[in-house]
């Protein structure tokens, strides 16, 4: 789908957008996937194009194809025509335009993909990086290694975790709370071979996706904690994470970062660290909806 600008339509006086465009692919995986809640063998991406003056940018999305009609019919006509330089007014606009057509879920990855093609776009315009458009605090990331799946066998963990280690990235995280989480015995067994995998120096990450009790989530941490786990990315769902602080002695935990401007105070009254997964800013937030919540 291709919306265009009328030509008598403009705001300000910087480039309008003129174009929005959508399309949806989906992508294979190498092995079939999973983790505590979900098994897959393909993923589905929606790719936003925003044009300007002459330039596009980017932005993209995983999740249902029908994020596309989303865009199409409830955020094109916000967005095209208007100023490509006030990104933040647009992704405004379209987070009011959904109330009734409801904002989380479906909704808001279509929302995180246009707001992002559209800070591509502001930076291409500007001729600049986008690291230097939205500022750096420092001059370089630290990088983790993501997967571990839950349907991987032994091999293929201890496969994965080394071919990263062996890269230089001494960050990994692996998927736990298999099976909504009954299946512990097997959690705690794959994180210790990852341990072992990556050995002492490597920082070591579970993801729970929500697949645990609270209950159980301060039992798994401090087991997690005990097997040299140093970051718990959500170890329950975030509509649950209130009072979750418990979980987080011996350990750093992303609780709830699943959904953020749908339930406001979820990640920092969760007793967690207050940290947003950078997976959800293309899924869930945007740019610019990071941005709010980590100001």
């Amino acid at each position: 789908m291709t919306q265009e600008a009328p030509h008598d339509r403009t705001l300000h006086d910087g480039p309008v957008v003129e174009r929005l465009a959508v399309s949806v692919y989906r992508i294979p995986t190498d092995l079939p996937g999973g983790d505590a809640t979900l098994t897959w063998d393909a993923t589905t991406m929606v790719l936003v194009e925003a044009t300007a003056a002459g330039v596009t940018g980017l932005g993209f999305t995983y999740g249902s194809p029908a994020t596309a009609t989303v865009v199409e019919h409830e955020l094109a006509d916000l967005v095209v025509g208007h100023d490509a330089f006030d990104v933040p007014a647009a992704n405004d606009r379209m987070s009011r335009a959904l109330r009734n057509a409801g904002r989380p879920g479906i909704a808001a990855g279509a929302v995180s993909a246009v707001d992002t093609a559209l800070w591509d776009l502001k930076a291409r315009l500007l001729d600049l990086p986008l690291v230097r458009l939205l500022g750096a605090v420092r001059d370089e990331v630290a990088v983790y290694g993501s997967g571990g799946l839950t349907p991987y066998d032994d091999t293929r963990l201890e496969q994965q975790l080394r071919g990263w280690t062996g890269l230089g990235i001494d960050r990994v995280k692996i998927k736990v709370a298999e099976s909504w989480g009954r299946r512990e015995a097997r959690d705690l067994h794959r994180t210790a071979l990852a341990r072992r995998a990556v050995g002492d120096a490597a920082e070591l990450y579970v993801d729970a996706n929500g697949g645990y009790t609270r209950k159980q989530a301060v039992r798994m941490a401090a087991a997690m904690a005990d097997l040299g786990v140093t970051w718990l990315a959500t170890l329950i769902d975030a509509l649950h994470a209130h009072g979750s602080a418990g979980a987080g002695e011996g350990g750093r935990i992303a609780a709830g970062s699943q959904g953020v401007r749908s339930i406001p105070g979820a990640v920092s009254q969760s007793g967690a660290d207050g940290a947003l997964d950078p997976e959800n800013v293309r899924r869930r937030t945007g740019l610019t909806d990071a941005f709010a919540v980590a100001h």
